[in-house]
């Protein structure tokens, strides 16, 4: 791999469940480069969220190092994270969850032009029509509310908000797993073309061993808070080397993964 965009070392989170200590993460080492996509798999419950949560700094990580364009997040003060914010972006599984139901697209897609002072206000339509058009959605989409939208476009409208700040890296937090298979391939082919238009690179979190050899360079394997297997994808999807890949990889129909190219 180049020089990494994102280096995360021993990274640790516990949490307090039923009177006992749970550890979501246990000592998590990963690296994503610069262009390119990394996808965490695991099964429901392995920490690949919490893991995303840590990296956006949602969730305080207990120990460990988290780097990103050389700087280290953690302990950051407030001002000098808000700096970096801009850079690094998230799409969440549910987008209706993380809108604001009151919001028009156009608020949506502004709001983080506002809070960054990122581009003057005479500036937004234009910057609207733009993202709306990189996302293929119709300009008259931009006056509508999120309940006004399928499944399919408010997935699209999160990913626009997410390249209104220009990112280097965004987190992808199972971004087609509410989806229907012919909007959930159209939203994959569009991560693709917009990570070759922008040069941006992807941590892409899922579950869904399909999506993640459809669009992922390399691929790391996550199972009771741990990196279990790490691989070019290429290479772990022919010869997966421990039992919880080949376990994944028997619970996806063969006919639904396609030819890896990467």
């Amino acid at each position: 791999m180049a020089e990494p965009l994102l280096e995360v070392t021993g990274l640790r989170k516990h949490y307090r469940r039923a009177g006992r200590t749970v550890a979501a993460l246990d000592g998590v080492d990963l690296r994503v480069a610069p262009g390119q996509t990394l996808a965490v798999a695991g099964a429901s419950g392995s920490g690949k969220t919490t893991l995303a949560r840590c990296v956006v700094r949602l969730i305080q990580p207990d120990a460990g190092s988290i780097r990103f364009g050389g700087t280290e997040l953690l302990g950051l003060q407030d001002s000098r994270l808000r700096a970096l914010r801009p850079q690094l972006q998230m799409v969440f599984q549910d987008p209706m969850a993380a809108f604001n139901p009151r919001a028009t697209v156009t608020r949506l897609l502004t709001d983080p032009l506002r809070v960054q002072g990122l581009a003057p206000r005479a500036d937004w339509p234009g910057i609207v029509r733009d993202l709306l058009d990189r996302v293929r959605l119709p300009a008259a989409l931009a006056d509508r509310h999120p309940h006004e939208l399928s499944g399919g476009q408010r997935q699209r409208v999160a990913i626009a908000r997410a390249l209104a700040t220009r990112p280097a890296l965004v987190i992808l937090d199972e971004p087609v797993s509410a989806l229907d298979v012919s909007v959930r391939n159209a939203i994959l082919n569009l991560l693709l073309d917009l990570q070759a238009a922008t040069g941006m690179a992807y941590l892409l979190i899922s579950h869904d061993l399909a999506a993640v050899r459809a669009v992922s360079h390399h691929v790391a394997i996550m199972a009771e808070g741990r990196i279990v297997e790490h691989a070019p994808a290429a290479t772990l999807f022919a010869a997966p080397q421990t039992p919880t890949t080949r376990a994944l990889l028997a619970a996806v129909p063969r006919m639904v993964l396609p030819d890896a190219d990467r």
